[in-house]
This record gives structure tokens, sequence and C-alpha cells, in this order.
């Protein structure tokens, strides 16, 4: 009688969920303040982590911003403080463990507690997988998501004490769909989403639902890591229509952020056709971009 009751109250829910999906897609959702929080920001040197900055800047947040490039992340500290926000710099190697941790000890003692992470540092290497090198691999995966665990582990004890943050994970569409001569991308990606979905199922476990958890996945990003991507059906997107999609679901809280927004209809679909059909999907996007194929570079 048990089970009867529960699969009846499941299906409530579900059908709940469904109506309330659909009352947001025409009632907009209410945006939370992020003036005064503690940012930290990987890879904000460039791309997608600068104007990430960019958009917390104009929103009064306080800037912690981490780069490799000592000179990239200090062009982005500069013009975030033409805009007014406080900005810290720390030149941080996201594969090397060690380094981040004393980097985050560092960050409590001159600026606080972070009390939001964008993990966006990464790394692609666009070869076949026998022309990959295997410190290729190795690094893709430390900074790609090894990066990520070190950094929540250093950040996430404070954000409990206060049951309050929000950790975003930026992952790719290729953390859901698969594409030639990005294996070690693509399989770091499938395990940043996977990384995204089991915290947020731990910290409901845990009660902890003040911290907040989003994941941002787009399409191929004009940042100059991917030499000339394009393809049939999706666009090739520009950095700013994918930050503002990812701002827009941080001050939302909404936890998957695809963008664009249909390709999670399209992925959604590709579960349920045969292989042979995918297979024809896949042959009508022609999807190009330059890789090391044979040791040679290609465009495929």
């Amino acid at each position: 009688m048990k089970i009867i009751l529960d699969l009846l109250l499941l299906l409530l829910i579900i059908i709940y969920s469904y109506l309330e999906s659909l009352v947001k897609v025409f009632i907009p959702r209410r945006r939370k303040s992020v003036a005064g929080e503690i940012v930290l920001i990987t890879g904000a040197g460039h791309g997608i982590g600068r104007q990430t900055a960019y958009e917390f800047a104009k929103r009064k947040s306080r800037l912690v911003l981490w780069d490799i490039n000592k000179h990239g992340v200090e062009e982005t500290a500069a013009e975030c403080r033409k805009l007014g926000a406080t900005t810290h710099v720390f030149v941080v190697d996201c594969s090397n463990r060690e380094e981040i941790y004393s980097s985050v000890n560092q960050v409590k003692k001159e600026v606080g507690d972070v009390t939001i992470v964008v993990n966006n540092a990464g790394a692609i290497y666009p070869a076949d997988l026998l022309s990959t090198k295997d410190e290729e691999i190795t690094k893709t995966f430390e900074v790609n998501i090894l990066g990520h665990f070190w950094i929540t582990k250093a950040l996430l004890p404070s954000m409990i004490r206060r049951n309050h943050g929000h950790i975003v994970t930026v992952a790719s569409v290729c953390g859901h769909g698969v594409i030639p001569y990005l294996i070690p991308y693509c399989s770091s990606k499938f395990a940043a989403v996977g990384f995204h979905r089991a915290l947020t199922s731990e910290l409901e476990a845990l009660g902890k639902t003040g911290i907040k958890t989003s994941c941002l996945c787009p399409v191929f990003v004009n940042t100059g890591f991917t030499k000339n991507p394009s393809t049939r059906i999706w666009p090739v997107l520009e950095t700013d229509k994918v930050v503002r999609s990812l701002i827009d679901g941080i001050l939302t809280d909404k936890k998957m952020i695809f963008v664009p927004s249909y390709i999670n209809i399209s992925l959604t679909i590709e579960r349920f056709l045969p292989e042979r059909a995918v297979a024809a999907i896949n042959h009508v996007q022609d999807i190009h971009f330059e890789a090391v194929i044979g040791h040679k570079i290609k465009m495929k």
C-alpha cells in the first residue's frame, strides 16, 4: 500500500513540476543581488572568464581573479577597477593542487571568504587520440576537472558554515555529446557535468539549500582556443552572448545553462534515436575545426 501511495505522490510531483516549468516560461524569474559578494573567477585573463568578471564588476561584487597569464589577468583587473569594483589579482596554475590550496589560503587572509566561485579555467588540445601527447591528456584533466575538485574543496567549508554560496562549473555541450578529435576534452567535460550534478545532489542531501550550483554548457565559443570552428546547425557563439546567459543563470539560480537553450532539446531527442540516425545527424552538422591528425594540422 505504501509503495502505491509513494508512486501516486511521485506522479503528482512530476505533474506539478511540469506545470511550474511552464509557468516560469511566461513569468520572469526573480534575480538575486550579488553586490558585495566575493567572487572568485578562474581563467579570468581571457574569453568567458574576462567577460564574466566585467559583468560581476558592473554589479558591484568584490572580485578575485585567477589566471596563469599575468598580463591577461591584470588587463581584466584594470578594466574591472574602472567599472568601480574592488579587484584582487592572483597568478595561479589551476592544474597545480598545492598552488590552488596555497592561493585559496592567501585569498582568505587578504580578501575574505569567497561566496561565489566560477570554475572557468580550461585546457583543450584538438587532435586524434594517437597524436595527443600524454602530458596534454594529463593537463586537460588537471585543469578541466581536478582543479574544480581542489578549488571547491578549499572553498566549500566556509560556504557550508554560512549555508550561503554559489558554485559555478563551466563545462560544455561536449559534456553531453561527443565530437571526434576532442577525446580528452569531451571526457573531462563529461566529468565536469557529473561533478556538478553529484555536488548538487550532495548539497541537497546535507540540507545546504543556501548553496546554489550552476553548470554552463555552450556549443563552440569564439575564444581562439579552437581554431576556425564551424558547423551547419550549431552557431559559433561570441563570448558576450555566452556570458549574458551565464550571468542570467547565476542570478536566477539556474542549475543547467545551455547556450543556445535549444541544444538541450536536441540532446534529449538524440537519446531516443537509433545509432544510425544519430550518425546521420552528426554528418549533417558537419562540424569542422583545426586539429592535429596523423601529426599534421587539418580541418576536421
